[in-house]
């Protein structure tokens, strides 16, 4: 049974914050938490959360796309969805993917960008729709919470982690051609990173005090800074592997999924009456069988990459350069969807 249930607002939002806001919100803090105290940690351990996304929310998350243009719009799945989506994840995915065998380089900067760009956009919808900011129908409020949201786990790690993030960039790239890596140097030198660190705290800056003057509600807008600000702090804290593992998993995939489950009027009912387990296993049975065709795909890529992977930074490099090229036909499918919702 399909389409969008008409759930009371303040229960809907009441149940969306107790299963992907909060949680996010917990997870961040013990992570940032453990990481102040106990100093370094091994990056052998800080690859875990990636490997978790496989199969735990990370991956899982986008695996629904094929359904939720058709929930929203009331409509029951059929071969035309299934085509246009598909075709979508040909032929932006199939692009993507030629891209990284040639310009390895591109591919990767690109990769940041998109990144970027979607994360930010996946924080409009919880924050207009869960948390209430409607501060957020302005334009240009739109672009700067973009801008800094997205900009949180990708530029604060560049800044606060210079080497590990170059490390990740060198593991992914290094995958199609080791000698074109050290073209990115440059990007790790501190006046760059000075650079970047004064313009997205310009940016912070000025997305929190128009919020403030635009917000006719202050909690929303304590809400929102108080992320904010806290994902910045996580991600000048903890190591960029560990950092956007837990960041993947708990916030902004949790946040995708509870949107998606939303969609469907089962699970919308089910959470409406505080009833988590029904909803969770609608949503992995519509995510299983996508989830299972991607680990087919990052088999394939693990034969056709011209460097085998061997290590553990290789094969979650390989499974990063998976999520990039399923990532570009997501934002599609996503910013369609924020179109219809009037998010963006």
């Amino acid at each position: 049974m399909t389409g969008t249930i008409s759930i009371p607002g303040a229960t809907a939002r009441r149940v969306a914050e107790s299963y992907s806001i909060k949680p996010g919100w917990a997870a961040l803090a013990v992570v940032g938490l453990i990481s102040v105290t106990v100093g370094e940690i091994p990056r052998q351990y800080q690859y875990l959360p990636l490997i978790a996304s496989v199969l735990v929310i990370g991956l899982p998350h986008g695996a629904v796309d094929h359904l939720v243009l058709a929930r929203n719009r009331g409509e029951s799945l059929t071969v035309r969805w299934l085509a246009v989506v598909g075709g979508l994840y040909l032929l932006f995915g199939g692009l993507y993917a030629i891209v990284w065998f040639v310009w390895p380089v591109a591919a990767f900067v690109f990769f940041i960008l998109m990144t970027w760009f979607h994360w930010g956009q996946g924080e409009l919808y919880p924050l207009r729709d869960i948390v209430g900011a409607e501060y957020l129908h302005a334009p240009g409020q739109k672009a700067l919470t973009v801008i800094v949201r997205g900009g949180a786990p990708m530029l604060v790690p560049l800044v606060a982690f210079p080497g590990q993030y170059e490390f990740v960039a060198s593991s992914l790239i290094g995958l199609f051609d080791t000698s074109t890596a050290a073209a990115l140097a440059p990007v790790f030198e501190p006046g760059p990173r000075a650079l970047v660190a004064a313009l997205y705290g310009t940016a912070v800056l000025a997305t929190v005090a128009l919020g403030f003057v635009r917000s006719s509600s202050l909690e929303p807008w304590l809400i929102d800074t108080g992320e904010l600000l806290g994902l910045t702090a996580f991600f000048l804290v903890v190591p960029p592997i560990l950092a956007i593992g837990i960041y993947f998993c708990f916030w902004h995939s949790l946040r995708h999924v509870i949107r998606t489950v939303l969609l469907h009027d089962d699970s919308a009912q089910a959470l409406s009456q505080s009833q988590i387990g029904p909803a969770a296993r609608q949503f992995a049975r519509d995510a299983m069988p996508m989830t299972a065709g991607a680990l087919c795909l990052l088999g394939g890529l693990y034969l056709l990459v011209p460097r085998s992977p061997g290590a553990t930074p290789e094969l979650v490099g390989l499974y990063l350069v998976l999520i990039a090229i399923l990532t570009l036909p997501h934002v599609v499918i996503v910013t369609w969807l924020d179109r219809e919702q009037a998010i963006l």
